[in-house]
């Protein structure tokens, strides 16, 4: 198989990898980055697939809440260029279609799409194909979520500028802590709550590697097995809600801050602009040229 220049630019990206290791390692895959992105772990030549999840797409995430935050809802829409992203009717019809689905709770965005918008008398789709006939780009509703609490709990919130949006639900009623928590997940990006949420195939795919690494070292067996499972029980820590420092006193975990509070998480979501959304090819030409100039 042919390796291509973007391959390797675009495993380069995720892994921060040498160019000639990333090439060897999609030649020795046949071309499959996620199957290359653990080769290079286990060869201890990348760091964990941070990146891969990076953003890729401009647009804006909104939130909305009801009064008593017993319903929330969070929407990304997606546009072509930062500059569309910050124009006051795109961020209008963002804010327009987000109280649609809290109004409506629709389905899918399919369902959406025939939903009424505003006062207009449009519907969504209508007011959608009209603010691309006006701006000049490609305009979608890429994702949504609406949440209603249940009995004992509420729903709170944080928007970091328009990119990045947390839902929080937690018992108690310290809105402060709420938002304190959903800050956290903007920021620390863990997996789920609890480590009994992390999926089975997860944390395999993370010992394999692990155990990969310590065989590298040559040491014995039983000495080994001890390094693959403090990395798993690291790995664990340090991608769950729970578990991880809490970022306003990071000699704290979340954990210990919740229990001095009495309350407790029941779930988050978090929504980041383009996260898995692949850019365009001219944006890499972009992005050097900016780190350039910038020194």
């Amino acid at each position: 198989m042919t390796i291509s220049a973007s391959m390797v630019k675009d495993l380069r990206v995720r892994t921060g990898a040498g160019m000639m290791e990333c090439k060897r390692a999609l030649t020795e895959v046949e071309g499959d980055i996620d199957a290359a992105i653990e080769l290079l772990r286990k060869k201890g030549a990348a760091s964990a697939d941070k990146k891969a999840g990076r953003i890729a797409a401009e647009g804006v995430v909104f939130a909305t809440f009801s009064d008593d935050r017993k319903a929330a809802t969070l929407v990304e829409v997606n546009c072509e260029t930062d500059f569309v992203a910050k124009d006051e009717g795109f961020v209008s019809f963002v804010s327009q279609v987000a109280l649609s689905v809290q109004r409506d709770n629709p389905a899918d965005t399919q369902a959406l799409s025939s939903l009424s918008l505003g006062d207009k008398g449009q519907t969504v789709e209508e007011a959608r194909k009209a603010l691309i006939g006006k701006i000049g780009e490609n305009i979608s509703i890429r994702r949504f979520i609406f949440w209603q609490a249940e009995e004992g709990s509420q729903l709170s919130g944080y928007l970091h500028g328009s990119r990045i949006g947390v839902l929080v639900e937690h018992t108690g009623s310290n809105q402060n802590l709420g938002r304190d928590i959903a800050m956290h997940v903007a920021a620390s990006q863990p997996l789920c709550v609890s480590t009994d949420e992390i999926p089975r195939d997860v944390i395999d795919k993370e010992r394999k590697i692990y155990k990969a690494q310590a065989m590298e070292s040559g040491k014995p067996e039983a000495i080994m097995e001890k390094m693959v499972e403090g990395r798993v029980n690291k790995f664990k820590k340090e991608n769950t809600l729970l578990g991880q420092p809490f970022v306003k006193d990071p000699d704290l975990s979340v954990e210990k801050v919740l229990s001095a509070e009495g309350e407790s998480i029941l779930r988050f979501i978090r929504y980041e602009v383009g996260e898995g959304i692949e850019k365009r090819e001219d944006d890499f030409v972009s992005e050097v040229m900016a780190q350039a100039k910038g020194g």
